[in-house]
């Protein structure tokens, strides 16, 4: 399996989680009966209701909209329908109200867990760092939600969520490739924005995409085909543990030989995950300056050692080897072995081993008893296990009894058929003809950045996420090929979190106060 591939599937998901049940989350009250589930694929249909939160203090009376959106070919024939739910603030001047519309990732993986882990009206509540109980779950209000600066709009991908694909027996003529792939995903998106914006009269309402793991390649496609296609401005992308250029992922980056990047680049998540488990010989009071010294170190030294290859001095090998065991807790009989070069998985399996336990590749902060000790890779990420269920149950107790959507229907967390279908190829803007390469959008947010030199973006990244580590995201941003003007448009925020930020409550805090910020610096 292409290590691209391998990194989505088994979760840079991020948000395609599962969600939680219902508790003190006043119920909504309806304006409209639940459609008949005879009719539920055929025609577009939305369920409104009505709620409150309280955000900052401030009491936000909220409309809100659960429904489908048809998508439709180039002759004007259905091909699919995309669920939505969008939140609306009462009362508020539609014509200078920002908007954003928020997806997880993937591929494969619904919006659930941007809707209800963090920036919905509600949320669940689950453990920030350890195994949540079984049920019963709790749904809150959620004071973090980003109702206070936008209104917001969760996008469920085809296939997944009650997002489906309308095929010929229902009197469509969509197919599974014609959504199921960078590419056509990002037409979906696209196409799915303006019919929201012409249905719900938001033109001229400052525009956002908030997306999530994979979700962050998808923002950099939507955002060039927007701005390319349909001459759309945006106001800012957001950017929630990012993954842009595939050849940077430290998953399985042991099948990529020859390129030694992404183990220089993963190298101070480790140093990071070693800290907070306390697995440091000489341990830092703070990860600061000491991430600094890690970066320094990893680009330069190791790297370098890394690229001599074979050529490397054993002498020097064995000198790096024992330097690396200091920032990573390793053993330096266990880096020689690895020829000095660690997979993610290999990491997480192997920093706790002592213990009998793995950490979560996720969010390492959480860790849980080893499948096999004898194994030479994590083989569950405990982060998944720990707070699953609660938002699998959340989320269907949710759409159901408040917003009275999708009696009789599944809700498709995350889809398998979607991301063993997905196609990976990818064609840059202006190249003509996919790339031969693993993906890599970099090129789509340069040149959507270059055509409007207004656009901002916000990079937010977990220091123990080892799925998408933060240094390659900081990495990436700096290799856009544009005008190096242009970096002053992007900002950078650093959680002592994982992947899924808003996990823990002072990491949802400080990311709503982020995000809301930068919404208001760019309306």
């Amino acid at each position: 399996m292409p290590a691209h591939r391998a990194l989505l599937l088994s979760a840079a998901l991020a948000g395609c989680f599962p969600a939680a049940a219902l508790a003190h989350a006043k119920p909504a009250t309806p304006a409209a009966p639940s459609p008949n589930p005879a009719q539920f694929w055929t025609t577009p249909h939305t369920v409104t209701t009505h709620g409150s939160v309280t955000v900052g203090g401030r009491v936000i009376h909220y409309t809100a909209k659960a429904g489908t959106l048809i998508l439709r070919d180039k002759a004007d024939k259905p091909t699919g329908e995309m669920f939505y739910v969008a939140y609306f603030k009462n009362g508020a001047h539609l014509a200078h109200r920002p908007i954003a519309f928020l997806y997880n990732g993937g591929p494969g993986g619904s919006s659930a867990p941007l809707h209800i882990g963090a920036f919905g009206p509600v949320r669940v509540v689950t453990q920030s760092h350890t195994h949540t109980p079984p049920a019963p779950y709790r749904l809150v209000k959620n004071q973090y939600s980003l109702l206070d600066v936008s209104d917001l709009v969760f996008v469920d991908a085809m296939g997944t969520g009650f997002s489906r694909i309308i095929g010929k027996a229902d009197g469509g003529v969509g197919t599974p490739k014609m959504f199921y792939g960078i590419d056509p995903d990002g037409q979906a998106f696209a196409q799915f924005i303006t019919r929201f914006l012409s249905q719900y009269d938001r033109w001229n309402s400052p525009k956002y995409l908030i997306g999530e793991s994979y979700g962050t390649t998808r923002s950099a496609v939507v955002a060039g085909i927007l701005e390319n296609d349909d001459n759309i401005d945006l106001n800012g992308v957001v950017l929630l543990s990012t993954i842009l250029n595939f050849d940077t992922s430290i998953d399985q980056a042991n099948l990529n030989p020859g390129v030694n990047l992404p183990y220089a680049l993963a190298l101070p998540t480790y140093a990071a995950v070693a800290w907070y488990h306390k697995r440091l010989s000489q341990p830092p009071a703070r990860l600061h300056p000491f991430l600094d010294e890690v970066q320094s170190w990893a680009m330069g030294p190791y790297l370098s050692a890394l690229n001599r290859g074979a050529a490397l001095p054993r002498t020097q090998e064995k000198a790096i080897a024992a330097q690396m065991a200091e920032y990573t807790g390793l053993p330096e009989h266990y880096l020689l072995k690895a020829d000095l070069r660690v997979t993610g998985p290999e990491f997480e399996q192997e920093l706790l081993s002592s213990e009998g336990k793995t950490t979560g590749r996720l969010d390492a902060r959480f860790s849980g008893p080893t499948l096999d000790p004898l194994a030479e890779y994590a083989e569950y990420d405990p982060l998944i296990s720990g707070i699953g269920s609660a938002y699998v149950s959340a989320a269907n107790t949710y759409l159901r009894d408040t917003l009275h959507f999708g009696a009789g229907h599944r809700y498709v967390f995350l889809s398998g058929t979607v991301g063993n279908d997905w196609k990976w190829q990818h064609t840059p803007p202006g190249s003509g003809s996919p790339a031969p390469v693993a993906p890599n959008v970099l090129p789509d947010l340069a040149t959507t950045m270059t055509l409007d030199p207004h656009l901002k973006v916000l990079v937010n990244a977990g220091y123990f996420d080892l799925a998408t580590p933060y240094y390659a995201a900081v990495y990436q941003m700096r290799q856009l090929p544009m005008q190096p003007q242009l970096q002053k448009n992007i900002e950078f925020r650093f959680y002592h979190t994982g992947h899924m930020i808003y996990v823990r409550p002072q990491g949802l805090a400080d990311l709503h106060a982020n995000i809301a910020e930068f919404i208001r610096q760019t309306e």
